[in-house]
């Protein structure tokens, strides 16, 4: 048994490309903690190829799917119990292929002893996919419960699970049907010692199930070893990642969450256009745009609301600006490490909704100089330019452009081209909004792919009329109160 398992202490990620979850060399999270096979092939990511369920085509509405696998009591529940907890800000699922065991007939129910629970047929897979297939495509489902004890689904009472942002599918063979396996963006094998899976099982089935001993080794003997050796262990192929020593290994367990977290605050654009960025989404962050987003919310809520938003992604985007190392010494007489900010900056705003996002430049950077632009929008040709005061440095300067609303992309390119006219070089340029449709970002970025952008959310596409939707409706008219 000791034979077939891999002797490694160290995570193995066979196929899950690292670029965004190895840390840097100033993390004390060495790069040699982690191992990955040597074949060239297996640097790819190794995610389903069908368009519907790939991590690469991850639609933002639909949701992450990890599932779990490992031998019996390898520690898959404690990594699942984990994972969770790290996600503390998203809603996230546990389905176990435990539940949907076959009840027994009479028959076998006389023989419980002789009854392989281990191998594949003891499932019902295809209730597993169907009740899968509800959850990805936003229901809730009612799971089945099943009785250890008896070996029966109980009758009266389901387990009511809810549409969410992550579903995590655990279970000894999950891994062994193709068709399960198709869900899934991430397939995590939970790889333990054989002896110590043979301990906690037999803790397990004592404490929990009601089981002997005798029984219980009299089961691993017969079948549960024999179906390891047959199904379990040459599902771990299809693994993305492979984390040794179970829940005990917390350094693989934190790189699996980085990456999760990647992937929940990626839209589809951001990896298109890789100087698109979205700050992460939390539930305060979707709090907030669901009350600016409200008809019916008052004007000050909807400007207390936007400013607190506003902030965030200002703060973000002066994240993008060079900075150079600072040595100060503390009011302890230690010196401290950090970092100078990026002197020559300067705001940019499009009248007159840009003007909305000077207050929050203004809080965080003391004293920076803010240009003004006016863009003729009629018919939302974006193409005359009306006014204009800027710096008369502005070319030595790095400018944040400020608009909330990034609609059709015509007045923004007209107002990035009047900065780049003035001296200002492209990869200096970071354009700040609160939303932002595909067809703006598609414009401002194939013209200027040296720009960044930086936004809160990304709607879902314009309408015949041009407008964001869902949308904020006009921006302008409601902070400053002029839409009655």
């Amino acid at each position: 048994m000791n034979e077939s398992m891999d002797a490694s202490s160290f995570p193995h990620f066979s196929g899950l490309r690292l670029d965004s979850l190895i840390p840097s060399s100033s993390s004390p999270i060495s790069t040699s903690s982690i191992s990955t096979p040597p074949s060239p092939h297996l640097l790819q990511p190794r995610f389903p190829s069908s368009p519907l369920h790939s991590s690469s085509t991850l639609n933002p509405n639909q949701p992450f799917v990890i599932g779990v696998s490992g031998g019996t009591a390898s520690g898959k529940t404690t990594v699942c119990d984990m994972i969770i907890q790290q996600l503390h800000d998203h809603r996230v699922v546990l389905v176990n292929q435990d539940s949907f065991y076959r009840g027994l007939t009479p028959e076998e129910l006389e023989h419980a002893h002789e009854y392989n629970f281990d191998h594949p047929d003891a499932f019902d897979t295809e209730q597993l996919l169907e009740c899968m297939g509800k959850l990805i495509s936003g229901q809730s489902v009612q799971l089945p419960i099943y009785d250890f004890k008896k070996h029966q689904r109980s009758t009266d009472s389901f387990r009511q699970v809810n549409a969410s942002d992550v579903i995590i599918l655990e279970g000894i063979l999950v891994f062994h049907d193709q068709g399960v396996r198709d869900l899934m963006n991430m397939k995590i094998f939970v790889d333990t010692d054989a002896d110590v899976r043979l301990a906690r099982r037999i803790r397990r089935d004592t404490v929990e199930r009601g089981r002997d001993i005798n029984s219980v080794l009299e089961q691993y003997a017969k079948f549960v070893k024999p179906a390891f050796d047959d199904f379990i262990l040459p599902s771990k192929k299809h693994a993305d990642v492979i984390i040794p020593r179970g829940g005990d290994n917390h350094v693989a367990v934190d790189l699996i969450v980085q990456h999760i977290h990647t992937k929940l605050g990626q839209h589809d654009l951001c990896k298109i256009y890789p100087n698109v960025y979205v700050i992460q989404s939390t539930f305060q962050i979707r709090g907030m745009h669901t009350l600016i987003r409200d008809q019916d919310i008052s004007k000050h809520d909807f400007v207390f609301y936007s400013d607190r938003l506003i902030r965030l992604v200002v703060e973000h985007g002066l994240g993008h600006f060079p900075f150079t190392e600072k040595q100060v010494v503390t009011p302890t007489g230690s010196v401290y490490t950090g970092v100078d900010f990026c002197k020559k900056l300067c705001g940019v705003s499009i009248i007159r909704s840009g003007e909305s996002m000077e207050n929050a430049l203004r809080a965080c950077c003391k004293g920076i100089k803010i240009g003004k632009i006016l863009i003729h929008r009629d018919g939302d040709n974006g193409k005359q330019l009306i006014y204009e005061k800027l710096p008369k440095d502005i070319s030595e300067r790095h400018v944040l452009l400020l608009d909330p609303v990034l609609a059709t992309g015509n007045s923004a390119n007209q107002a990035i081209e009047l900065l780049i006219q003035k001296g200002v070089p492209e990869s200096h340029i970071i354009f700040l909004n609160l939303v932002s449709a595909p067809e703006g970002i598609h414009c401002v970025c194939k013209k200027f792919p040296s720009l960044k952008i930086v936004t809160s959310e990304i709607d879902h596409t314009l309408n015949e009329e041009f407008r964001v939707i869902p949308g904020l409706g006009e921006f302008g008219d409601r902070y400053f109160g002029t839409d009655d």
